[in-house]
């Protein structure tokens, strides 16, 4: 069981998470309140795994938060405010969920959190291979990207989409998000044209990971991206194949 306690100065959020929570059997809630001070003490205290953190509150901030707690528990940032993203991840958050949060994207943060706070054994995280794998060159290629604290190797086939921000990028991958200052314009000139392509000033897509187009609208898992007017003839150029 991941031990979990619930911080928001707003009773209607914690009433949600709280109902989200008992959906997930191996979620155990040992605290929701809106008083962060009561929630720094049992983090300090050891008796917590993972804390569903609200940003902006009286009291305590989240980053306050984080600062204090020290990484003595796993941190899942819950909030309606996009801007304190980079500097959550700064500080090694679990994930970053954006207010109204749903169901569906609640499951995929627990499930990251799962993996972090009960990875599994060696044996099961080593399958044994009897032949070589042969790959196509894409699925080794990669590009090198600057975060916050080292620079991160990122492998091309494990791109989502990539999401641009006022100040930063996000690298949305099979397994993670990697935060980066670096510009859109220089990220699509690093991406090869075969595999990758700009649909909307703030976002370029994998067009092996799309799974559907409705419209002017890309889903890629349960994202949806929007395709802008500027993009929109060369995208469906692509998809229809005539550039291939």
């Amino acid at each position: 069981m991941i031990r979990c306690i619930i911080v928001d100065d707003e009773p209607l959020a914690l009433h949600v998470l709280e109902d989200y929570m008992s959906k997930i059997p191996f979620l155990q809630l040992v605290k929701a309140t809106t008083n962060p001070i009561e929630a720094l003490t049992l983090v300090q205290e050891g008796n917590v795994d993972l804390v569903f953190l609200d940003v902006q509150m009286p009291e305590l901030t989240g980053i306050q938060f984080l600062r204090i707690a020290n990484g003595k528990a796993k941190v899942i940032l819950t909030t309606a405010y996009p801007q304190y993203a980079l500097e959550g991840y700064e500080l090694d958050v679990i994930d970053y969920l954006l207010k109204p949060i749903a169901f569906d994207r609640f499951f995929k943060s627990v499930q990251k959190a799962q993996t972090v706070l009960q990875p599994p054994t060696a044996a099961a995280a080593k399958p044994v291979q009897t032949e070589p794998v042969q790959q196509h060159d894409f699925l080794s290629d990669f590009i090198f990207v600057k975060t916050e604290h080292k620079i991160q190797k990122v492998y091309l086939n494990d791109i989502l989409f990539i999401e641009g921000l006022k100040d930063y990028i996000s690298i949305f991958t099979t397994a993670e998000r990697i935060i980066t200052l670096q510009n859109m314009k220089k990220m699509e000139d690093a991406l090869p044209v075969r595999h990758f392509i700009r649909v909307h000033k703030s976002y370029i897509v994998s067009i092996n990971k799309i799974d559907s187009i409705e419209r002017s609208r890309i889903f890629i898992g349960d994202k949806v991206i929007p395709v802008g007017d500027t993009y929109r003839e060369d995208f469906f150029k692509i998809v229809d194949g005539k550039n291939i």
